[in-house]
Parts: structure tokens; C-alpha cells; sequence
């Protein structure tokens, strides 16, 4: 109740100061659990992924977010996402875990392989997390491509520019194999970057992004 509400009171509002275009959201199921497995651009991704999805998107997001600035923790709360202590030594493991219980639930969850915004807006190699997601619950991926994030807030800005941005979300992907086995992870997250670069037209690096010590 409370997403649907923010998301009624805030849409008109983020439309109007930045005119958002969506293509493929007819893919996003209806029913029934996926992952979004999206390039990351700014932090803003997670504002207008889910504005576009009529569905409600959970993301993971780091625990500082819910004891701070109290509008952005109860909008984190009114949002449904999930509070991770980024410095506990089983955090990757913690977040797997709650997005497999979102995924099980049936709901839709948002991540992002590469692990950290893009320095430089190329995208970087995947981390095997969405593939564990993906093989262990069973869930489709739908590679989703944002544009213009990283121009409305780029890396370093508070203040939100205006701009246009947009948002590619691709046909669902299924995967076979094991969870536990590390070449499946390697080969299933590849099949992911390389759906979303398709969607993006980033030039690719085959190495993983370096991460900013503030990275949400």
C-alpha cells in the first residue's frame, strides 16, 4: 500500500522534470518472480527502473540509507527495499539471501551485476550473484538498459540535473545448470552482460568496475 502510494504521489512529479521513455515493459510478467539485471549509471537507477515497472521492484540498499536523512529513509521504507550492512563479512551471502526470498515470494527483484556504478559509463564484467539468483530459484532475467541517469546525477553530483532518461528492459532470459557450480555462475552472468550490452550499446571492459569507498 504504502509503494503504490508514493509511486501515485511521486510519478507525476518525476515525469514532469524528467520525461522518462520506456521500451519492452511489456515483458515484466504479470505474475510471478523475476530478476531485473540492469547497468548501473547512477543512483538514480533505482528511482526510475521502478517508475517505469508496474510492478513493485525490491533492491537491496545499504543500511545507512534507513538511519540517515529521515526523508530518504522513509522513503526506503515506503519503497519496500531492503537494508544490508554492508560491512558484515557475510553481506554478499545476506543479500542473496533476501533476494531469493523476494524471488520466492513471487516478487520482482532489481540488481545490478556489475556490482557499482559505472566510472565511466562503459559497462563492466558482471559478478556471478545474478546468476546464483537466477539458477538457484529458478526465476527469469530480464536485462533491462538504463540511459541519461548518469546525465541527471552523475557520480560525485547531489543536485539533480534535468534531463530525459531512459529505460530498455529486454525478453526474458531462462537458464539450466547448478548454482554451485562456478562455471555455470561465469557462463550465466556472461549470457546477462552480454544481453544488456546489446540493450545499452555500452562498450564493454572485461574486468570488473573499480568500487568508490561512498558507493551506495
Amino acid at each position: 500500500m504504502l509503494y503504490r502510494l508514493a509511486k501515485i504521489v511521486s510519478a507525476p512529479f518525476l515525469h514532469l522534470l524528467w520525461p522518462t521513455r520506456a521500451t519492452g515493459v511489456e515483458h515484466v510478467p504479470v505474475t510471478g518472480p523475476a530478476i531485473l539485471a540492469s547497468n548501473h549509471l547512477s543512483v538514480l537507477d533505482s528511482t526510475f527502473l521502478p517508475l517505469v515497472v508496474p510492478r513493485q521492484v525490491r533492491f537491496v540498499a545499504k543500511q545507512e540509507y534507513f538511519t540517515g536523512n529521515p526523508v530518504t529513509a522513509a522513503w526506503m521504507r515506503a519503497t519496500g527495499q531492503i537494508a544490508i550492512d554492508r560491512q558484515s563479512p557475510t553481506a554478499a551471502q545476506d543479500m542473496l539471501d533476501a533476494a531469493a526470498r523476494v524471488l520466492k515470494d513471487g516478487g520482482l527483484f532489481g540488481i545490478y551485476p556489475e556490482g557499482t556504478r559505472s566510472p565511466d559509463g562503459r559497462l563492466y564484467r558482471g559478478k556471478i550473484g545474478v546468476a546464483w539468483l537466477a539458477l538457484a530459484t529458478g526465476a527469469p532475467v530480464l536485462p533491462v538498459a538504463m540511459a541519461g541517469t548518469d546525465r541527471v546525477l552523475p557520480i560525485g553530483a547531489t543536485v539533480p540535473r534535468l534531463g530525459r532518461v531512459e529505460v530498455r528492459i529486454g525478453e526474458p532470459m531462462t537458464f539450466t545448470g547448478s548454482e554451485s557450480s562456478a562455471r555455470d555462475r561465469r557462463r550465466v552472468t556472461d549470457e546477462i552482460m552480454a544481453a544488456i550490452q546489446r540493450l545499452s550499446g555500452q562498450e564493454y571492459v572485461a574486468a570488473y568496475a573499480p568500487r568508490r569507498t561512498s558507493e551506495d
